[in-house]
């Protein structure tokens, strides 16, 4: 964002996304003053949170690292040495492939094999066409780019087994795992367990500082920790993002099934909305993607005048799609949300699309 769409959202009093804007001060400010520090990744706040993490996944062992993009490539490494294979299967919408600038071909060595058709989730059915034995199979719990889907729990079963079957590691994108546990009702251990390794982001659905953790078998976390150093992760104190990510997991894990009925009280309240569209509808976790039919440049303006007359931030720009007069927004849903009255979120839904 340019400095004057900076300055706009830093003067509006109430977000429509997500837990609202990010202030240090508030982030700061939630951080214990008794926090125990670390030194490079070891005790402290950043040991109590890798035990924590570990138990509620229900995995042996995790480790706290800087980034996901860092986590998945060094857990999906270790698999791959492993078994002496290169192949990763994923959907064709999955970060690894989105938006990490080849960073797994270009640093590893590797190869990620989409599986699949790009709008709709990976099924069971689609491995079929995958005949080489890969190192592992990654699923995103839930398919952010898809709108925050889910696949069935039998199917998600199955996908899982066919990765067993081929010798294959099944590793779980979990960067909104937290929001996945709402939409199946099943616990985040229960989840994991279909699954060799986890990595849970923190920023994202808890809205806390930066970080994540990669959960699994205690031989492979050591081996992540390895990796974690040698990719530049292992910080002389990780220890503000490990205290903010504790914060945010005890506070807003349990919110999760709110902040889903939320989603879904919003669904219903637009989807009558003339140029307004739900992917998916019904929400499926405690976040929903919005089609608008409207050009880049009214939505941008509509947003402007949201933010300047009503001091409600919504967004800063909205996603191109193949139409040129139709376009996406992700919404997100936190305690931001929940301090709006749906209608009041409704009516800046209905503000955003182009009358015309």
């Amino acid at each position: 964002m340019d400095d004057d769409l900076l300055a706009l959202r830093a003067a509006c009093d109430r977000s429509l996304a997500g837990h609202g804007e990010w202030r240090p001060e508030t982030l700061l400010a939630a951080i214990p003053l008794d926090t125990a520090p670390d030194r490079y990744g070891d005790g402290g706040v950043v040991a109590e949170l890798e035990a924590e993490v570990a138990e509620v996944l229900g995995k042996p062992a995790a480790v706290y690292l800087p980034s996901g993009v860092m986590a998945q490539q060094a857990a999906l490494r270790v698999h791959a040495d492993r078994r002496a294979r290169r192949t990763v299967v994923c959907h064709s919408e999955s970060h690894l492939i989105r938006h990490e600038e080849q960073a797994f071909e270009r640093l590893h060595g590797m190869v990620l094999r989409p599986a699949g058709e790009r709008y709709r989730l990976l099924l069971r059915a689609d491995l079929d066409a995958v005949a080489e034995q890969p190192a592992a199979l990654l699923v995103e719990l839930p398919q952010r780019d898809l709108g925050g889907q889910l696949p069935s729990w039998p199917d998600l079963v199955e996908q899982v087994g066919w990765a067993r079957q081929r010798g294959a590691a099944a590793h779980l994108d979990g960067a909104r795992l937290w929001e996945a546990s709402a939409g199946y009702d099943r616990s985040p251990a229960d989840i994991s367990a279909l699954f060799d390794t986890v990595y849970v982001s923190f920023y994202k659905g808890l809205g806390a500082l930066a970080g994540c953790c990669l959960a699994g078998p205690d031989d492979v976390v050591a081996e992540v920790r390895e990796w974690r150093r040698r990719l530049g992760g292992t910080l002389f104190g990780m220890w503000p993002g490990a205290a903010s990510a504790l914060v945010g997991l005890r506070s807003r894990l349990p919110l999760m099934p709110a902040y889903l009925e939320r989603a879904r009280e919003i669904a219903d309240a637009v989807r009558e909305l003339p140029g307004v569209t739900v992917v998916p509808d019904p929400p499926q976790t405690p976040m929903l993607h919005l089609l608008l039919r409207t050009t880049p440049e009214a939505f941008s303006a509509a947003a402007r005048r949201l933010a300047t007359e009503d001091g409600l931030w919504t967004w800063a720009q909205a996603m191109r799609t193949g139409d040129p007069g139709v376009v996406r927004v992700e919404l997100p849903i936190g305690d931001a949300t929940l301090a709006l009255t749906v209608g009041e979120i409704r009516a800046a839904i209905a503000a955003l699309v182009d009358p015309g």
